[in-house]
């Protein structure tokens, strides 16, 4: 509550002139920003002062600020007293977790910050504000250029808690490189959650070392492209995954830019790579052959939820994602789950009568309520919050409580609405417009992909949020996620293609205030990205920026 009208007294303070719209080129948006006069110049030796903060972590994100100043331009920072420093860096225990301020005249940068992660997001945006983007990128600065700063007052916090990207690597496999440059940009743009999803029908994508044949079988298959229609398997062995030191170097790497990883392994269904890789306990049919799919599309070959050994698997995978995750959240799927085979079966046949019900869908409520006690066992440091996409809702979802997460896809705004009314969390991942590999324009440029080109970048930046929904409610929407889908897509740079700029987009959605968002304003704002992109190596879609 302090935090709150901290906030809301700085915007009616602020509720003055502010800046022209497109001038201060920063994405996302800050909530409160007064232009000033003259700039602020680096020297080639700054001083700079930092308060103190158990774990020295504000000295730790300031520290890999300047490396990346001094590896770009030159510039030294070196530390000194509050009143000899250029650059403080304040502690404001009134300020939000991820809030912070920036006042920058002539003589002096300040930042204050409650958290390290405040320090941190100001940091971004004073980067962005320098007449270059290349110490954002990480790249030298090109020779005769001055960096300097505009006087600017700035007072910013998120509008949400959850600020998320998904990527889909169960059906595509992108490697280190790759997810760890996505991580750069995201947080750029001060996205802060990173949902991986490392488990599909066509890839099992992380190593679970209590079952190797999860990734000597499900990690690979014999195509690369998936089926769909005229297309058809080309017949090349392709596959890859993580192990767990690749996954913790990953989770540490995207904890220093301030950014936690919600793995995903999406059972019952999604799930026929891991009953390939062990039918014996997981198929409900395990006298047929099982293979890795080669083909788009909701797979009928789900993991048999009646056989004990397959609920002990996936207590098992779970313990050993918890040991790998340190964030307090697990996202289990539930989505496209057929129960044709559950009824073809007599365990889950006698299983539904024992639970007394006649819904084959409450066998997977019931799988996921043992896993949920079973959490709920461990030490608290080891007990995760479950997710699951928005079918959850269409079994009878009593039995787990309201202490689950709904994403809301399909229906998104209806479906996070039911959620929330039933007194569950809710983060809004619309299928329309924020499924980010769909085609974003109609040009015959475009890569192969899904959708007619609707999903623009406007499309994207235009969603509205939680419009309409009571305030009463609003409390229990966490935030805003893009989310991308690979059956179309087997490279990384049309990953990125796709992506960018429309990730950029998604991630104002979940910062600015809602009354400040204009797409023309952020048209004018994304010119500046262009300069980014290509200096960090990523394609982008180039049809926005002139």
């Amino acid at each position: 509550m302090k935090k709150n009208k901290f906030f809301a007294l700085l915007l009616a303070l602020c509720a003055l002139p502010m800046w022209a719209e497109g001038v201060l080129q920063v994405i996302p948006r800050p909530a409160v920003c007064q232009e000033g006069d003259g700039t602020f110049v680096f020297s080639k030796k700054v001083n700079v002062y930092t308060d103190a903060y158990p774990g020295d972590s504000i000295r730790l994100v300031f520290n890999r600020f300047a490396q990346k100043l001094q590896a770009a331009a030159g510039v030294q920072c070196k530390e000194a007293e509050a009143g000899k420093a250029a650059l403080l860096l304040k502690l404001n225990s009134q300020l939000g977790p991820e809030a912070y301020t920036l006042q920058v005249t002539p003589k002096q940068v300040c930042i204050e910050a409650a958290r390290p992660a405040g320090f941190f997001y100001a940091l971004q945006t004073l980067q962005q504000l320098l007449p270059t983007r290349a110490v954002l990128a990480g790249q030298p600065v090109a020779k005769g250029t001055k960096l300097t700063l505009p006087a600017v007052s700035i007072s910013d916090e998120p509008r949400f808690g959850w600020r998320g990207f998904m990527l889909d690597e169960g059906r595509h496999f992108f490697g280190k490189d790759e997810i760890k440059k996505l991580l750069d940009v995201m947080a750029a743009y001060k996205l802060n959650r990173f949902h991986w999803h490392l488990t599909e029908d066509q890839g099992w994508r992380i190593e679970i070392k209590k079952y190797p044949r999860l990734t000597e079988v499900g990690a690979w298959r014999n195509s690369k492209v998936l089926g769909w229609g005229e297309v058809k398997p080309d017949g090349q062995r392709y596959g890859g995954f993580y192990t767990q030191q690749d996954a913790r170097e990953i989770v540490a790497y995207a904890r220093e830019r301030f950014i936690e990883i919600v793995p995903e392994v999406d059972i019952p269904g999604h799930s026929q790579a891991a009953v390939a890789s062990y039918p014996e306990f997981l198929a409900c049919d395990p006298q047929n052959a099982h293979e890795v799919w080669l083909w788009q599309g909701v797979s009928p070959d789900v993991i048999n939820v009646s056989n004990p050994k397959a609920v002990e698997f996936a207590k098992d995978v779970v313990d050993e994602l918890t040991d790998i995750f340190p964030f307090g959240y697990l996202h289990l799927g539930g989505d496209e789950c057929p129960t044709n085979k559950w009824e073809q079966n007599a365990d889950c046949q006698k299983q539904l009568a024992e639970i007394g019900s006649t819904k084959y869908r409450d066998l997977q409520i019931h799988f996921y309520r043992q896993l949920q006690d079973h959490i709920a066992a461990k030490p608290q440091a080891q007990q995760r919050k479950l997710i699951f996409w928005n079918e959850v809702l269409h079994g009878n979802t009593a039995p787990l409580g309201t202490d689950i997460t709904i994403m809301a896809w399909v229906g998104a705004d209806a479906a996070a609405k039911d959620a929330a009314q039933r007194g569950l969390r809710t983060i809004l991942t619309p299928q329309i417009p924020y499924y980010i590999n769909r085609r974003q324009s109609d040009l015959k440029s475009e890569p192969r992909s899904q959708g007619h080109g609707t999903e623009t970048v406007e499309a994207v930046y235009n969603y509205v949020p939680m419009a309409g929904v009571d305030a009463d409610l609003q409390k229990r929407y966490m935030g805003v996620q893009a989310n991308f889908w690979t059956e179309w897509v087997e490279e990384p740079n049309v990953v990125e293609y796709l992506m960018f700029p429309r990730l950029a987009a998604v991630a104002e959605a979940g910062w600015t205030p809602q009354s400040l968002r204009k797409y023309n304003d952020f048209l004018n704002r994304l010119q500046k990205e262009s300069e980014y992109y290509q200096l960090r190596g990523v394609d982008y879609g180039k049809h926005v920026i002139k």
